[in-house]
């Protein structure tokens, strides 16, 4: 798909179709299109969508008028959602290209990513039931505006729409195709077309280490686990900050010997999610050049209940040195990210975050709509929010009290990898806390937010890419 900036207006511009924006209550078009408004057709409430053709002043055969909803209620939040939205729904129809007028920069970058995002589908194994004639193959970001600001925020919109949908592409496939391994390529790839340098820790080199709990989830699969660091810093060589940005990825999660219910066990091909979004996120932080250096880790492992499992009750010792009583083999996650968060730390990481689709507990707690966020430090944690909200990216800070560490203590080792089931989020956050020591921290539970079920009118089913866009703006926003 191409995608372009052009200087024109919505009237001036030539597609299929253009898109243009309408506020609840607003007449902007009555005076073309009176019939629509007086019937109440066109009321410009939030993702309200009337195609009209044919409209008087306008270069395109088609005015897709998108409703914006209250004027001060539209964020760019708001407004990739009601872009992406308005794309979607034109591609249904077999529009070939679509011209999105905006006016801001702030609006440009939300229409770039859009542009990119909306478009993509789950569909890359599917070899019948394409649809290729209803693909959208070119859209133009239509602007009037002569500010200089503008390229670059398209440029930024553009590079971050662009992440997530690398992001989506690695975390969709099937896990009899994305082993540790195979993850270990794709980010090779990434890293060789961005100019990153990637080091890969195999299963040799992790036991000479001494990464205990990252290979004792790994030890039941047939397939080998690795350790893959990507590394970004500025033209002006390593910053005294180096933000590390540590993502779990098992490939496929089974449970283990504590095996999960046949119910639903194919979405945990989505166990990898957080260190996809790593991989994104060093892609696009490659090319949006941030001042500060950054750091991905993202250890993957494959869960299985293979004849050499780990079992309830088996005692490994972490890289930390600190030895884990294993309860539940299904609570890996925390274990292989014990080991990760160490090693981020031992390569002069001086704050970290890391992102997990590691509990169904906050599922239970959040739903869907939002994150869970945890921290050691409140300072970094507002620096956090505050770029999750410029991603648009929803997450809400979950508590880590003294009562929840009371639920890991263990008489057989230093720690237990699992509470009651009671808090279960936040014990599985006080677990790494343990591993994380003073080096400021934010733990991203994304179980809930990290893929959806079932298509939304701006969004296909599969992977989202959260928290990609959160780590982006956090690198970006460094000082």
């Amino acid at each position: 798909m191409e995608l372009n900036l052009v200087r024109q207006s919505a009237a001036a511009v030539s597609a299929d179709a253009v898109i243009v924006f309408e506020a609840e209550g607003g007449k902007s078009l009555a005076g073309v299109l009176p019939v629509q408004y007086e019937s109440g057709e066109i009321s410009g409430k939030f993702a309200e969508y009337t195609l009209v053709h044919n409209v008087a002043g306008f270069a395109s055969p088609r005015v897709l008028v998108a409703g914006s909803g209250k004027p001060e209620a539209l964020d760019s939040t708001k407004l990739r959602k009601l872009i992406s939205g308005a794309l979607r729904t034109l591609k249904s129809k077999g529009i070939k290209s679509v011209a999105v007028a905006v006016h801001a920069a702030a609006d440009v970058e939300a229409a770039a990513e859009a542009g990119v995002v909306a478009l993509w589908e789950p569909d890359l194994l599917k070899t019948t039931g394409k649809e290729p004639e209803k693909a959208i193959g070119r859209v133009l970001i239509a602007v009037e505006s002569t500010d200089p600001a503008v390229d670059a925020a398209f440029e930024k919109g553009r590079v971050i729409g662009t992440a997530l949908n690398t992001t989506r592409d690695i975390a969709v496939e099937p896990p009899n195709v994305l082993t540790p391994l195979a993850l270990v390529a794709r980010a090779r790839a990434v890293a060789a077309a961005a100019g990153l340098e990637i080091d890969v820790l195999d299963q040799d080199r992790m036991k000479q280490l001494g990464m205990g709990a990252l290979l004792g989830v790994a030890q039941g699969s047939a397939e080998p686990p690795a350790l893959i660091i990507i590394r970004y810093n500025p033209a002006s060589g390593p910053t005294k900050d180096n933000l590390g940005l540590v993502g779990k990825a098992v490939t496929f999660d089974t449970g283990g010997i504590s095996i999960k219910p046949a119910d639903g066990m194919e979405k945990m091909k989505y166990d990898m999610c957080g260190g996809a979004a790593v991989i994104g996120a060093m892609q696009a932080i490659a090319a949006l050049k941030p001042g500060v250096s950054v750091t991905g880790v993202i250890p993957a492992a494959e869960n299985m209940p293979g004849s050499k499992a780990q079992r309830p009750g088996d005692i490994v010792t972490s890289l930390s040195g600190k030895t884990i009583e294993i309860l539940n083999t299904d609570a890996e996650g925390r274990l292989i990210l014990a080991d990760a968060i160490t090693y981020a730390k031992q390569l002069g990481c001086t704050h970290l975050v890391d992102a997990a689709t590691l509990t169904g507990a906050i599922v239970v707690a959040l739903g869907h709509a939002a994150s869970g966020v945890y921290t050691n430090n409140d300072d970094f944690l507002d620096t956090f929010l505050a770029a999750s909200k410029q991603a648009g990216e929803q997450m809400w800070h979950m508590p880590l009290f003294d009562e929840y560490l009371e639920q890991l203590k263990c008489v057989y080792a230093d720690i237990q990898n699992i509470g009651t089931r009671w808090g279960g989020a936040c014990t599985a956050a006080m677990f790494l806390k343990e591993f994380v020591g003073d080096t400021p921290w934010v733990h991203i539970d994304c179980a809930g937010t990290a893929w959806l079920d079932d298509a939304k009118p701006h969004m296909a089913k599969g992977p989202t890419g959260v928290p990609l866009s959160t780590f982006v703006h956090l690198a970006l926003n460094w000082k």
